[in-house]
């Protein structure tokens, strides 16, 4: 893993191809999979038995994202298909402490997610508790949405507790990253980057060496 990690997103990948668009991402830290349920989000992706493929073929290790009702009930069945880091949403879990502590169990990185509007106090002294912390940069749901600036408080607050608690965890952002946002997001805390279309929008190998150029150039 590089100290700023860059996890292109398959949302924006070409799904009839998808092997192909995995192995054109090789030179990434690891492979965002959105799991969507038309419930949680007004989407619907993929569920177990495509993530388990992907988890298969795929040449980087899987960043899963549960954008997905229920998550107590089916995010550990993600960790146990093999996936490196799960991350399921603050307010789609009952009892997240016990959630990362069952992922944890099962060999992977426990990841919160936080929607735009969701306050970050109720789990700064909850941060030992998971891996990484993932602060939505856009409302989740669909891709190609634009960076919403007044997230940035947010992610400044985990990297304050993350720096007062001394920490091992990553932040984490996703929605609306480029070359000409993801400096902000760095400057912020963020070390972890979610990208879709700006690296499958071009070469993907270029997209994403370009991305780490421009996070690294603002890292915190």
């Amino acid at each position: 893993m590089t100290a700023q990690r860059i996890n292109p997103s398959i949302l924006s990948a070409d799904f009839v191809n998808l092997q192909s668009e995995l192995e054109a991402i090789d030179a990434a830290d690891l492979v965002h999979v959105d799991v969507m349920d038309n419930h949680f989000v007004p989407n619907l992706t993929m569920g177990p038995p495509i993530v388990e493929r992907i988890q298969a073929v795929s040449p980087v290790p899987l960043d899963v994202h549960l954008m997905i009702s229920d998550a107590d009930r089916w995010a550990p069945g993600y960790a146990e298909l093999g996936a490196y880091s799960v991350t399921f949403h603050a307010e789609a879990a009952a009892d997240p402490v016990a959630l990362a502590r069952a992922l944890r169990d099962r060999g992977a990185r426990a990841g919160i997610a936080l929607k735009p509007g969701t306050d970050p106090e109720p789990y700064l002294e909850l941060l030992p508790e998971f891996d990484q912390v993932l602060v939505m940069t856009v409302e989740p749901g669909f891709g190609g949405q634009s960076f919403m600036h007044e997230t940035m408080p947010k992610l400044r607050r985990f990297a304050e507790a993350k720096a007062r608690l001394g920490l091992d965890l990553w932040l984490q952002v996703d929605g609306g990253i480029t070359v000409d946002t993801i400096g902000i997001a760095a400057e912020a805390g963020a070390d972890t980057f979610v990208a879709g279309s700006a690296v499958y929008g071009g070469v993907p190998e270029q997209r994403i060496a370009e991305l780490r150029a421009a996070a690294a150039a603002h890292a915190h």
